[in-house]
């Protein structure tokens, strides 16, 4: 063999050996195996959940939550309500108000436009109930509520009378979206009594929302209390307010008398 011949097939021979070497390296670099991360497909579907949920926005919701929750505390706390009763136990059909009555008032659309609610009837037929019900709806609207009975506003004169700090306190109150005066007319009111609630609906008149609950119609005010604070502070609280007149027995005595009231021994 010529010298050319030997050149010529050591150049073949190495181009062969390059060749064989490529495949396996292109073999090697595209082989699927153990060693090998997750398919393309399993990392596009995480990445695509991620993105749909991001942790930052979960983190934000739960945030917020957490903030609602603790204004609803908030708000039912500085409230003052008495027993915490809601509509959750309120026997609408066993009430004499209106189906169509409780529903308007259940809306709240009255606190809206600075209207007032008096619920007047006998003891026992749910007057109390079903106003803390209103207040505990409202609080749960996101609206302010402030509850008394009328002497509580007799003990707030009294305690702000030394220095002359009523109208301060007044005011206060007043930013509550909604003021609940309960039980009126049980028994006669004191002067310091019937002066706190003749101030309060005077300071609340045509800017907030005042709900009544009495034995008495208002329009008897003047039994309970001076006749001419009982005049002014009526000519105020009904100008722009829903009169609801309760009737029937006292749930509470019907319930004695069946033996609903307690729970029966063994």
């Amino acid at each position: 063999m010529t010298p050319r011949s030997e050149a010529s097939c050591g150049r073949e021979r190495c181009r062969a050996s390059r060749a064989r070497r490529s495949r396996s390296a292109s073999t090697h670099r595209f082989s699927v195996g153990p060693s090998m991360g997750p398919p393309l497909s399993s990392l596009l579907s995480t990445r695509s959940v991620a993105t749909r949920t991001p942790a930052p926005d979960r983190i934000a919701q739960q945030g917020r939550a957490g903030r609602d929750r603790a204004n609803l505390h908030t708000r039912r706390k500085r409230a003052g309500f008495p027993t915490g009763k809601t509509f959750g136990d309120w026997h609408e059909t066993k009430s004499s108000i209106p189906r169509a009555t409780q529903d308007a008032l259940k809306s709240l659309e009255w606190v809206g436009r600075r209207e007032n609610f008096c619920i007047c009837g006998p003891s026992g037929t749910g007057k109390s109930h079903f106003t803390e019900a209103l207040g505990q709806t409202a609080v749960e609207a996101g609206l302010t509520v402030a509850w008394f009975t009328i002497e509580d506003l007799g003990a707030l004169v009294r305690r702000h009378r030394a220095d002359d700090s009523i109208a301060r306190a007044l005011a206060k109150i007043v930013r509550s979206d909604l003021i609940i005066v309960d039980d009126i007319g049980l028994l006669p009111v004191s002067e310091d009594a019937a002066e706190g609630f003749y101030r309060l609906v005077d300071a609340a008149y045509e800017r907030r929302s005042i709900a009544v609950s009495s034995n008495l119609h208002p329009s008897g005010f003047d039994e309970i209390m001076p006749k001419t604070l009982a005049t002014a502070t009526v000519d105020r609280l009904l100008h722009h307010a829903h009169v609801t007149v309760t009737q029937g027995d006292s749930f509470r005595f019907t319930e004695a008398t069946t033996g609903k009231g307690v729970k029966p021994f063994n």
